[in-house]
């Protein structure tokens, strides 16, 4: 039980369904879905539409979506809901245009967004409401306005500068010539529009017809290499979802191209060492998880790739030989030499969690990249592009170079605990980069130290990033120097480590357990 006379939130209980989410809006529009005998999937469509105008530096339906489904009849199901490159897009093409760096803020950044293909095709396959219902509390936002919460007024003065360079983002996104502040309405009408096109019309009213034609005018217009049969080919993938056992339970991920198996890696290395001891010091967690991070982030970077263009090794880097190798080369009281940096740093995206009352369950993941992705915005249609692209190497011959019709090494990672052939716990973690070692360090708090959900989600964070280890001031002030007595050059962060959410099931007591991350706006809560 925790201290009620320190701040914090209490962990939500409930029966009959339970929504873990960023904001509240997203929170509520799920757990109205339920109620109205909507399951899990439905929920999780709805919240992430709502999200697209409640945090749409964070998410849209300019973006990608991963996920993972764990039926109750059991099994888990991972769905693949990335987009490809364009089928011009080759690293000698960008050559010849000069291109030597896709930055964010690049139309050779935007790859097909394929959010709205995974919306439908999971809502098609395992939602039982219809679309338009679901998709219904995000059209009213868009079209009346969403008050503007404060960490997302926060994030968005801190990126006010970038969308001034575009006429349709200024005018979408900078309302009044400014950032929408806390309490502020912000609309986009013209997405609301869009919703109900696809509410109508499935895949079809995003990747078809007005809203395609102004995405590749918008496009095209900037000297994008994106055509129709871009869009067109854009399809998601049913994959197999990749797995490893801690402490007697099972974690799924999605397979490459996302990192997931970076986090199952960080939890094989990190078994049995101080970092996993329930009595550890943050000294010793931080440490570990640094090193640890340093050298599976360094496999990620070097092997992680389409699988459809490169095989990635997933088995042997899972294998426990695999593990007991990289644990061998952390030494207890020093830091190892820096691995050289990772592929594009970003830090934003939404995750969110639900269980229904049939005890179906969802780790739900839909991102624009960076803050507000592209700073595309295609007037018209309201949509704000994402720049996935932006993680692909231009140099020939790397396993996540450029390629026509390629996907790039993907950061959102939805997450799956099982037990017994069971859904435990869906979860999920923000924070770009940072999700990988997230994931790790989440698991290791509430599996490994048995720390109550809310308890877990709002313990201080750590990550080590091109070779700084950053802290969040919520750890001790000593912790500091003695980190840098180990070698690491440790700072404090200037701003929260990612965020969270999660829903436990306990299937003896018949109960769900929430939690939702102070970092952010969001909320748990369940009936």
């Amino acid at each position: 039980m925790r201290d009620f006379q320190r701040p914090g939130r209490s962990t939500a209980y409930a029966e009959r369904g339970m929504v873990a989410t960023s904001h509240p809006q997203a929170t509520l529009a799920g757990l109205d879905v339920l109620r109205a005998g909507g399951n899990a999937v439905d929920a999780a469509i709805a919240a992430a539409a709502v999200l697209c105008i409640a945090e749409p530096h964070m998410t849209g339906v300019g973006g990608d979506v991963f996920a993972l489904y764990a039926p109750a009849s059991g099994g888990v199901v991972a769905l693949n809901g990335s987009g490809r490159a364009p089928l011009a897009a080759t690293p000698e093409r960008f050559a010849a245009l000069g291109v030597a760096v896709a930055g964010a803020d690049s139309v050779h950044a935007v790859t097909v967004p394929g959010a709205v293909d995974a919306w439908c095709r999971l809502h098609a396959d395992h939602g039982s409401l219809p679309l338009d219902l679901l998709l219904e509390p995000a059209v009213a936002l868009a079209e009346e306005g969403c008050l503007v919460q404060p960490r997302v007024a926060r994030d968005w003065a801190v990126h006010a500068a970038r969308l001034a360079h575009r006429p349709a983002t200024r005018a979408l996104l900078l309302p009044g010539g400014r950032a929408p502040r806390e309490g502020d309405r912000f609309r986009n009408p013209a997405l609301g529009t869009t919703l109900r096109r696809i509410a109508r019309h499935g895949r079809a009213g995003f990747y078809e017809g007005p809203v395609l034609d102004d995405l590749l005018a918008t496009l095209r217009g900037l000297g994008g290499l994106h055509s129709a049969e871009d869009f067109a080919a854009q399809r998601c993938d049913y994959v197999t979802p990749i797995a490893t056992d801690y402490r007697g339970h099972t974690v799924y991920e999605c397979p490459p191209n996302g990192q997931g198996l970076a986090a199952l890696m960080l939890l094989n290395t990190l078994a049995g060492t101080p970092a996993d001891a329930a009595e550890a010091s943050d000294e010793d967690r931080v440490h570990w998880l640094a090193e640890a991070t340093k050298l599976v982030y360094a496999e990620r970077d070097a092997l992680i790739g389409d699988p459809r263009f490169t095989m990635v090794p997933v088995a042997a880097r899972l294998s426990p030989a695999y593990a007991d190798g990289l644990r061998a080369r952390i030494a207890p009281d020093l830091s190892l030499p820096d691995p050289p940096p990772p592929c594009e740093p970003h830090r934003d995206t939404i995750c969110l969690s639900v269980v229904d009352r049939d005890r179906n369950a969802v780790s739900f993941i839909n991102s624009l990249f960076d803050s507000f992705g592209s700073a595309i915005v295609a007037p018209d249609s309201g949509v704000l592009l994402h720049c996935r692209g932006r993680a692909f190497r231009l140099t020939p011959g790397h396993p996540n170079s450029v390629a026509p019709g390629k996907r790039p090494l993907h950061t959102i990672i939805p997450g799956m605990v099982c037990r017994d052939g069971r859904a435990v716990m869906p979860f999920g973690v923000m924070g770009g980069q940072y999700q990988a070692v997230g994931h790790a360090q989440f698991l290791m708090d509430t599996l490994g130290r048995g720390l109550d959900l809310q308890e877990a989600v709002e313990r201080p964070r750590s990550f080590v990033e091109d070779g700084v280890l950053r802290l969040e001031t919520g750890f001790a002030p000593p912790l500091l120097e003695a980190l840098r007595g180990r070698g690491h050059r440790a700072e404090w962060a200037a701003a929260p480590i990612g965020g969270a959410q999660a829903v436990r099931i306990d299937h003896e007591r018949g109960l769900l357990c929430g939690a939702s991350d102070p970092r952010k706006d969001g909320l748990a809560l369940g009936w």
